[in-house]
């Protein structure tokens, strides 16, 4: 009888355990950015459509510049110190040449015109997005090759110069220190006299606080994100342009492996909704920021007719010869890459200039992109 009751009180327990709902699993999501910052918003939405679109079962914590910073986020997701990471492939020209190459076409929206220029985050992420993702087998193996698989991308509005002293007009700039986050602005700085200087984002403040630096090139929102209200006095619009896209929820390529196949594509929900989501803050955050800092006697000036000509000029002759020479230095398919890519930019422009706000832009880029990744190859 002893021995009955006790097969018995055994199976009613393996029974209740397995009736009981599966550990809920917690990725963590490494930010270099500062809390409450656009980047991190558009993390934190990610990590609450994880859980939503999985029922709790799959879920993701934010790190805001705590657990990698954004020089480290890279190699730190490779070796799995983070499961996921916001990129800036930038930081690293060796590792990422295909998807560098395409941020370095961001200036081309200088040719676009006014609409571009009024959509220039949400139209260049999506397109980024888009050809990265689905159309550009050579930036699936730079990722995988960091032990990486790229979901998606944020993108900033269009870049200006952020500076302790006004730097409106050529001769202003001419021997100008200028933070860069990218080889387009660098290019774009020796060709107006100035000087272009490299370094982490989490530098930044110091070096413009102890007069290392004259300006910042960034989206002006970044002057509040990273903090560097204090020390910008002046912010000229209109040139440089271009935009910054970050690989916002870039993922270990062997967690992503690990998640079924319904785990992959509420992570690809998740990311069109995040991305969106950063982005859209960015964009609609730039007037009240610019507001902000005028208030708070921040000068605000536009750049000069010749400057916007030199950098037009700049950007043709550049887009020119951007692809001969990434091809010289063993990107084959480079200027292929660049004429595919023009046109979805031109497309983009199209399908965001009548967004109105996150959910709408969600909305198409979830329609657009991410719901056609096939998430049975991607990454594998």
């Amino acid at each position: 009888m002893t021995l009955l009751k006790t097969l018995l009180s055994t199976a009613a327990i393996a029974a209740a355990l397995s009736s009981a709902p599966a550990q809920a699993r917690e990725l963590n999501f490494a930010i270099g950015h500062p809390p409450g910052s656009y980047t991190i918003q558009g993390g934190e939405e990610f990590a609450k459509t994880l859980s939503q679109e999985t029922g709790g079962a799959l879920g993701a914590k934010v790190y805001a510049m705590s657990l990698l910073n954004m020089a480290e986020t890279s190699s730190g997701l490779r070796e799995g110190l983070a499961d996921i990471g916001t990129v800036m492939s930038t930081y690293f020209p060796a590792e990422f040449p295909a998807t560098n190459f395409l941020m370095d076409a961001s200036m081309l929206l200088n040719l676009m015109g006014a609409e571009a220029e009024a959509v220039a985050g949400p139209a260049y992420a999506g397109a980024m997005a888009e050809y990265v993702m689905l159309n550009c087998p050579e930036c699936a193996s730079e990722f995988a090759a960091q032990n990486q698989v790229y979901t998606g991308a944020a993108g900033t509005p269009g870049y200006g110069l952020n500076c302790t002293r006004p730097v409106a007009t050529l001769d202003q700039l001419k021997g100008a220190r200028l933070r860069i986050g990218g080889a387009a602005w660098a290019r774009w700085s020796e060709a107006v006299g100035a000087t272009p200087v490299t370094m982490s984002g989490n530098e930044m403040l110091e070096a413009l606080s102890q007069g290392v630096l004259d300006c910042i090139v960034l989206a002006v929102p970044d002057v509040q994100n990273f903090g560097m209200g204090a020390s910008v006095k002046h912010v000229t619009l209109g040139a440089p342009g271009g935009v910054y896209v970050a690989s916002l929820t870039n993922v270990n390529r062997e967690v992503w492996q690990e998640l079924s196949e319904s785990e992959r594509a509420a992570f690809m929900k998740a990311a069109a909704r995040g991305n969106a989501v950063a982005t859209w803050a960015y964009h609609s955050g730039a007037t009240e920021v610019l507001e902000k800092i005028r208030a708070g006697g921040v000068e605000v000036h536009q750049a000069d007719a010749a400057l916007r000509e030199t950098s037009a000029a700049f950007v043709e002759r550049d887009l020119s010869a951007m692809g001969e020479t990434a091809k010289a230095k063993g990107l084959g398919r480079a200027p292929e890459m660049l004429a595919e890519f023009r046109p979805l930019v031109e497309k983009w422009v199209g399908l965001t200039k009548d967004i109105r706000d996150a959910d709408a832009l969600a909305d198409l880029y979830w329609r657009e992109i991410y719901s056609k990744v096939d998430v049975t190859r991607h990454g594998f």
